[in-house]
Parts: C-alpha cells; sequence; structure tokens
C-alpha cells in the first residue's frame, strides 16, 4: 500500500467541473492514482457513474459530498467522506440545498439583465447541465456568450461578492452541514481551512462534530500544511487532501496536483467503520 496515493477533493460535470465521472476516473487511473473521492457542491449525481465507470476496478472511487456553509458571514466548506448517497432522507436535504441554488441564479440572472446582460435562467440550465447550479456556470455561459472574456473577469465585473450582480443564498451553518453528515454516517472534514481565515473556527466546528481537516489543498503552503498537521494533531482530526480540481473551469487540470498517501484513506475508513 505504500505507493498509493489518492486526491480526495475533485468536482465532477455534475457540479462545477467540467470532466464527467467516466472522465475524471479515466484521467485518474492514467495519473497513477489509485483512489479519489468526486466532492461535488450539493449533489451526489456522479457518484454512481464515477463507480460503474469500466476503469472503476483500478481507481477506488469513496462516495462523497461538499455541502456549503455559513458562520458570521465567513463561508465554510464542509467535505463529506463515505457517506450512504443513496439514503432517501440525505438526498432530499439536497434536493432543497439546490432548489435555493436555482433561485439564486434567477436573482443573478435579473441583475444581469439589468446590466444589459442579456441571459436567461434557461440558457444557465441548459449550460450547466446539473442541479447544483452556481457562478460558475454563470461565468462560463458569461464568456460564451462574449460579454467578458474570461471567468475571473465575469467573478470580478459582475458575480464575485463584491460586484454588482452578487446575490448572497441560503447556506447551512457548518453545525447543521455537519449533522447532515454524521447523520448519514458519513465523516465530516472541513476544506481548504486557510480559506476561512479564521482558525478560530475550527474549535467550534469540533464541538460541532467535525472529525477531520483538509491539510493537503492547493491554496496551502508548506507552512500552511506544517501548521494545519499541527491543528489537527491538537485536536485528533483525521487528515485529507484534495487538488480541488474542476477540470478546465480554471484554466488548467489541477487533477493528482495533490496526492496523498493512501494510509490517510485508510483512517478515514476506520473510522467510518466506527460509525
Amino acid at each position: 500500500m505504500e505507493n498509493l496515493c489518492a486526491d480526495l477533493h475533485i468536482h465532477s460535470s455534475f457540479s462545477d467541473g467540467t470532466f464527467s465521472p467516466q472522465e475524471l476516473v479515466k484521467k485518474a487511473q492514467k495519473l497513477g492514482l489509485s483512489c479519489i473521492a468526486i466532492t461535488d457542491h450539493d449533489c451526489v449525481d456522479a457518484i454512481e457513474p464515477a463507480l460503474n465507470s469500466p476503469l472503476g476496478d483500478s481507481v477506488e472511487v469513496v462516495p462523497a459530498v461538499e455541502l456549503s456553509a455559513e458562520v458570521d458571514n465567513i463561508e465554510t466548506h464542509i467535505l463529506g467522506y463515505f457517506i450512504d448517497y443513496k439514503n432517501e432522507q440525505f438526498t432530499e436535504k439536497l434536493k432543497l440545498l439546490c432548489k435555493a441554488r436555482e433561485e439564486r441564479m434567477h436573482k443573478m440572472v435579473e441583475k444581469l439583465n439589468a446590466l444589459g446582460i442579456k441571459i436567461n435562467v434557461e440558457e444557465v440550465l441548459e449550460f450547466s447541465k446539473t442541479t447544483a447550479v452556481g457562478r460558475p456556470h454563470i461565468a462560463r455561459l458569461l464568456v460564451k456568450k462574449g460579454f467578458v472574456k474570461t471567468i475571473s473577469e465575469a467573478f470580478r465585473k459582475y458575480i464575485g461578492n463584491q460586484g454588482p450582480c452578487y446575490v448572497k443564498r441560503m447556506r447551512l451553518s457548518p453545525g447543521e452541514a455537519i449533522g447532515m453528515i454524521k447523520q448519514n454516517k458519513g465523516i465530516a472534514v472541513l476544506a481548504h481551512p486557510y480559506n476561512m481565515h479564521n482558525d478560530n473556527l475550527i474549535i467550534d466546528l469540533v464541538k460541532d462534530g467535525l472529525e477531520g481537516i483538509e491539510v493537503y489543498h492547493p491554496d496551502h503552503p508548506a507552512r500552511l500544511i506544517t501548521h494545519y498537521l499541527e491543528i489537527a494533531k491538537l485536536h485528533s482530526l483525521l487528515v485529507t487532501g484534495g487538488s480541488d480540481c474542476h477540470g478546465l473551469g480554471n484554466g488548467k487540470i489541477a487533477l493528482g496536483s495533490i496526492k496523498i498517501p493512501y494510509e490517510l484513506v485508510e483512517k478515514l475508513k476506520e473510522r467510518s467503520n466506527e460509525a
């Protein structure tokens, strides 16, 4: 097992990535990854196709999800590993979150229309081909239709947090997100903690039942990796990591840019078996 490695943070075309689940499994196999987790936002539709991929025997697929949450105006993302992705109660809650996403799209499109950007919600939904529609889908449509040159320009000029067309959407609290995952026998892990810019929140999340922390991430240089390894040890948290790959959405393919030893997956499995 010592040479096996994993990428536990990947997004597919069922969320805001650009590759299908089958493409991700194929690319993972070519990159020498033995295990991946497709962690789509508020959506588990990619898990079954990935598990049934022709290369499913050579690349292990961990059932996973990424839930968006917010506390004190700080956005937090909670990853759930080894979830029961077929659990009806869980999937019904995800449908509510996706409905809120679509309602948000309506409001953002209205604001874009008011600025002379003529797109409609039907175009966004058709372009995204997913129930977990998000701002990246709007951004890609704006690029395709020539309103902006790049995705980053779309966010900067229109739909970023400070943009004129930004609309805040309904989010779970971190405790609710962690509770959803734990009730579904999954392992709740804090994604890219540095992006919160507030490590003090980690203590509160641990009290809410957080069981792991994503130490290895493209936004974490060596000093932050050391820092979060210390926090993980201090609070007895499991350690995970991944590329946060969105396919070609960010201009480059990040898949496999972060590879963690398989022994970290085994520790997740051990905790999952205890649940």
